[in-house]
């Protein structure tokens, strides 16, 4: 049997439009990823961070298992194992540096910067795959390159370790991002997904083993929830691209911004400052645009 990822987002109230169901899954998906981040900022100053990532990538595969004892292993189905295998290569990697980053930067400047992943991916696209880059898109990057200026602030503020593996993250993700929009063109959401699980689990297993701690009852319970936010974060993010257009989901992912600051502010007593919104601000409206021009492009071609 054949399995859709689509059969997931069938079901829509008869007063929603699809781009409604879409704008709602976006935000879904921004409160995912930021609560997961606040607990993994509180779990991490007790447990090693990449030991949270293991737990993360663990218990984020036991959520889909269902989808495993319903549909048997039809999602497996692939040409790609390898392409899939860097994928999973590249973001454990970029996920252990982020889980190590966010708990040693305040919450929203880890999510300011976070935005820069798709500037780092148009980089690597001219770099490696030799795509063509035209003024607008070297302009837009620049502009976007001055706003992690902006929230790092180099010389007026003390550029740290964690600063560091959180750019390092975003630059690795941006790799990532690449994979992803190859597989995209011919492996299902649940196909990625299912890969994802099945290689960053023991990719993140590995580097645990160094730092090891044997986890409470309490952490356990915490980690798993981070799995499940993490997941369902990412099913989210995919059915909301399934059903509306990119150009009106985008901006939507700023609220991660927005949500960042309000938990930062009443779970870790931070305020962030007018520079990391600005600064914020210009890197997110930045990807942004170079996602809207690449969109824009990619439908010239196919007209």
């Amino acid at each position: 049997m054949n399995f859709r990822m689509d059969r997931v987002w069938q079901f829509r109230p008869i007063f929603l439009s699809d781009a409604s169901v879409g704008a709602l899954l976006m935000i879904m998906s921004t409160i995912c990823f930021v609560s997961m981040q606040s607990l993994i900022r509180q779990i991490g100053g007790e447990l090693p961070p990449v030991e949270v990532a293991f737990f993360r990538n663990l218990f984020g595969f036991c959520a889909i298992a269902p989808i495993f004892f319903k549909y048997g292993f039809s999602p497996l189905k692939t040409s790609r194992l390898r392409v899939h295998a860097l994928r999973g290569a590249l973001q454990g990697i970029s996920m252990m540096a982020f889980f190590t980053g966010v708990t040693m930067v305040p919450f929203a400047e880890a999510t300011s910067i976070s935005f820069s992943a798709p500037l780092f991916a148009t980089v690597l696209a001219v770099i490696v795959l030799r795509e063509k880059i035209r003024i607008r898109r070297i302009t837009a990057l620049l502009l976007g390159f001055a706003g992690v200026i902006i929230v790092l602030r180099p010389g007026f503020m003390e550029v740290g370790l964690g600063q560091g593996l959180l750019l390092s993250s975003s630059l690795i993700w941006g790799a990532a991002i690449i994979v992803i929009k190859r597989l995209s063109v011919s492996e299902s959401a649940a196909t990625q997904t299912a890969y994802m699980g099945l290689f960053m689990t023991p990719i993140t297993f590995l580097p645990a083993l160094y730092v090891w701690q044997t986890p409470s009852f309490e952490q356990l319970a915490w980690m798993a929830l981070i799995g499940v936010f993490g997941t369902v974060g990412h099913l989210c993010f995919a059915g909301a691209f399934r059903r509306a257009e990119s150009s009106a989901l985008l901006p939507l992912d700023f609220l991660r911004l927005l949500w960042a600051s309000v938990l930062g502010y009443f779970l870790f007593s931070e305020t962030p400052d007018l520079w990391v919104w600005i600064g914020g601000g210009v890197i997110f409206t930045s990807a942004t645009y170079i996602a809207f021009r690449e969109a824009h492009l990619a439908k010239q071609k196919s007209n």
